[in-house]
């Protein structure tokens, strides 16, 4: 038995059919990843450090769901994300001066450029990978990949530019998971689009407002 035949049967529990949407086969991996996933996004509208554990069990339940639907680069970025959102829960709760909260902000135009240029390359080498594997989308499942690990990686630095990222990756996942008939995941999807909008306007809204004058030690009041 192959490595992927042994997963497949690990993963079982979490890919029997429960009903169905339309053609969508429905599965326990499927409605968790809904709730966790919807969970997870408004977190992350309200700048919540909770996000990054409850995008972890996100993570997984997607990571099934995926790997059934032959996605594989959506089901290998789910483990990726799982070792980013570590590393960002971190980030948020000792990534301030002094191993302090770490403040929003945003991102400067050096990064912006340097991951509008690698994502062309990711891209490119992606598709090239996932073809080879057989992979049911692999364009749109490599480009996707590559919007969602530079969002990710802006999103732990608490940088706002990470929701145009999300934006223009849920814009792309909502017809291919349609495709592929997870009918309830594209209509998540539809959903964090909904929801990406109103966290960059939340975001928005808190950098817009001034920062309180720093406290001068030493000047009487």
């Amino acid at each position: 038995m192959s490595v992927a035949d042994t997963l497949s049967g690990l993963l079982a529990p979490l890919n029997h059919q429960l009903f169905l949407l339309g053609q969508d086969a429905v599965t326990p991996a499927e409605l968790l990843g809904f709730a966790t996933g919807a969970v997870c996004v408004w977190l992350c509208v309200r700048a919540n450090a909770w996000n990054f554990p409850i995008g972890i069990a996100n993570n997984l339940f997607f990571f099934a769901l995926f790997w059934s639907a032959r996605l594989y680069a959506d089901a290998a970025l789910q483990l990726v994300f799982l070792a980013l959102a570590a590393h960002g829960w971190y980030r948020w709760l000792r990534g301030g001066e002094r191993h302090t909260e770490r403040p929003m902000g945003r991102a400067a135009p050096a990064t912006l450029l340097v991951l509008g240029v690698l994502l062309v390359p990711a891209t490119w080498g992606l598709t090239v990978l996932l073809a080879r594997a057989h992979d049911s989308a692999p364009f749109w499942d490599a480009l996707t990949t590559a919007l969602s690990l530079a969002a990710q990686w802006l999103l732990n630095a608490k940088q706002l530019e990470n929701w145009y990222l999300w934006i223009a990756a849920d814009l792309i996942y909502i017809p291919l998971y349609a495709a592929k008939d997870l009918v309830l995941t594209a209509v998540v999807y539809v959903l964090f689009l909904g929801m990406c909008g109103v966290g960059l306007r939340a975001w928005h809204r808190e950098l817009a407002v001034p920062a309180p004058p720093a406290a001068t030690a030493g000047l009487p009041a």
